[in-house]
């Protein structure tokens, strides 16, 4: 498989930073896959003198490990990292890493972190299954690598769905990333590294929960880091008063988000991309960052400071917070969805649409999620039927021509969906009611994507006396203040109409600045 001149420049630079000699061990067998591995392998070797090439015999093939010494010497000491598939795509930073910190070049991680690693006893062997085409699968992988590398009690092999359908069928993996320890489910979806360390260090949890209870109270805490959270710190941070951003991770759900196409005056980005440079702003000014944290309770004290608890434990006291914890999909809550979530079930078809390749799938929900996931799975799997629940799709009009353009899809109006049924554990049809006729009617299907919509995320804020709308939404005034002294909120998660991320932006900086004309008249 030949990298593209782009790559392959890139790569050549890359592999310059290597301290320690490297060895790729290639594990083979005579399918297509084994000889495009192959060819990488070598186009990799032959781009520095500090890596050699050998081969070995393992369970997975193809595949190739990552090791430390030199092939020729024969003194190459195995590090736990595997790569079954070739990792290009959203794989290649991963593959670029695993390569350089296997060769010496520093981690970029905190001395504490990378201490903690080193010190967790016992024997952790992770298989992480992915899609080249997943944009949250690469956090995984490279959390779970960097640590082999810094710990020879761990392994960790990705291992490329596509590649190995066969594995993909015998473990019921119908969405990616999916993570396997011991051979035993861990996990699924999008995490990092501060997530996975507690879950295989007891006494993580604890020593955060101390950090978090040690910091000096802020003027101002953002709870959430979407783009009104985001946007809320960078103002916030502008004015010079002591400023904090708490979130349970940085984004929120532009990270699930690819196409993004009407944010004025970028033509066209992708939403980790947007993201990213959100995090880098935001980093730009003396803001403290708190990823990772789920904030479960707001408290007003009797002192005027509002407290807002983490799930850890922890406490952080703030003279004024703003709430942008944003929104989640929205579940269809008919039999069969929570029981096959995973299993056929999914909310994410950029992720899990390569896991459905040649299939027949459902996209459920006729707005512009729908239907631009729609379009999107159109292109890799076999048929796609969308069932909207309405006479009318409400999705914009460019996105219908589109949608009426491809010739593999079918669309049911009038759909109300009543169960998703399964054989086997494995998703196999919906069934929905005709609301015109009454009639009940069943498709035949391997999966269903949900997009119908946002539940607003205010779980945390059920005893702190802020005032809710029936739709759960919090309600706020025009400078974005709540019904409770000191308390202020933004974006999605609010009574706004129009959830966009521009005008998410907007109220994040508009609660800001309400935040400080608040603190200022105390």
């Amino acid at each position: 498989m030949a990298l593209d001149a782009t790559i392959k420049t890139q790569l050549k630079q890359y592999l310059q930073m290597l301290r320690e000699p490297i060895v790729l061990a290639e594990s083979l067998d005579d399918s297509v896959g084994a000889t495009e591995m192959h060819d990488l392998l070598v186009e990799i070797t032959n781009m520095s003198d500090k890596v050699t090439l050998m081969q070995e015999d393992n369970a997975r093939k193809p595949s190739f490990a990552v090791k430390r010494g030199d092939a020729h010497s024969k003194a190459s000491q195995l590090v736990g990292v595997r790569f079954a598939g070739i990792p290009l795509g959203h794989e290649f930073t991963s593959l670029v890493l695993a390569l350089l910190h296997t060769g010496g070049h520093p981690i970029k991680l905190e001395q504490d972190k990378i201490d903690q690693i080193a010190a967790i006893k016992g024997e952790f062997h992770f298989e992480t299954y992915v899609s080249l085409s997943c944009h949250n699968c690469p956090d995984v992988v490279q959390a779970m690598n960097m640590m082999a590398v810094i710990n020879p009690n761990i392994t960790h092999v990705m291992v490329e769905g596509g590649l190995y359908q066969d594995e993909i069928k015998e473990r019921n993996i119908m969405s990616v990333p999916t993570i396997f320890l011991n051979g035993e489910m861990f996990g699924a979806g999008r995490m990092e590294l501060d997530e996975i360390l507690p879950k295989i260090d007891m006494g993580a949890s604890a020593k955060e929960a101390e950090k978090m209870n040690s910091k000096a109270p802020f003027d101002v805490l953002i709870v959430g880091g979407g783009p009104a959270g985001a946007a809320a710190a960078i103002y916030a941070a502008r004015k010079g008063i002591r400023t904090g951003i708490v979130a349970e991770r940085f984004g929120g759900q532009v990270m699930d988000t690819l196409a993004i196409e009407n944010f004025i005056s970028v033509q066209e980005t992708e939403g980790p991309k947007l993201v990213a440079a959100l995090e880098e702003h935001v980093k730009s000014y003396d803001v403290d960052i708190m990823p990772l944290q789920k904030a479960v309770s707001l408290t007003k004290q009797e002192n005027g400071m509002v407290q807002v608890g983490l799930d850890n434990g922890g406490t952080l006291q703030s003279k004024v917070v703003i709430a942008a914890t944003g929104a989640r999909w929205r579940k269809l809550g008919v039999p069969g969805e929570a029981e096959y979530q995973n299993k056929g079930v999914a909310y994410c078809p950029h992720c899990d649409g390569p896991l459905f390749k040649g299939k027949h799938v459902a996209v459920v929900g006729g707005g512009n999620s729908g239907v631009e996931a729609s379009i999107d799975l159109a292109g890799i799997v076999g048929h796609v039927t969308l069932f909207q629940r309405g006479d009318a799709l409400k999705a914009d009009a460019v996105l219908q021509d589109k949608l009426h353009s491809l010739s593999n899809i079918t669309i049911i109006l009038n759909a109300e969906t009543k169960e998703i049924t399964s054989t086997n554990d494995k998703v196999n049809a919906l069934v929905y009611t005709d609301s015109t006729t009454g009639e009940s009617k069943t498709v035949e299907l391997e999966g269903v994507f949900i997009q119908i919509g946002l539940v607003p995320n205010t779980d945390w804020l059920k005893d702190s006396g802020v005032k809710l709308s029936t739709y759960n939404e919090i309600e706020i005034n025009c400078h974005g203040s709540t019904n409770v002294d000191g308390v202020f909120a933004a974006g999605d998660v609010t009574t706004i109409p129009y959830k966009q991320i521009i005008i998410a932006m907007g109220e994040g900086s508009k609660a800001a600045l309400g935040a400080f004309d608040y603190l200022i008249r105390q």
